[in-house]
């Protein structure tokens, strides 16, 4: 996903066990919305972006380990 986007929806919180695949955010851009996914089972660790916040190419959205 490129260009400017906005954080639409947070799907899991800080300690949360997700499943590799699992939709862990969504970011809407020119009113789509695209399902960020997690990179591997885990905890997450951290969510860098807000509802509601810009986020910029290449941006860390979530860490999950």
């Amino acid at each position: 996903v490129t260009g400017v986007q906005t954080c639409a929806l947070p799907i899991f919180s800080v300690g949360s066990a997700v499943k590799a695949g699992e939709v862990i955010l969504i970011l809407e851009a020119m009113k789509m919305e695209n399902e960020i996914v997690a990179p591997c089972d885990g905890t997450v660790k951290q969510l860098a972006v807000q509802k509601g916040s810009t986020v910029a190419t290449d941006a860390l959205l979530a860490v999950v380990g």
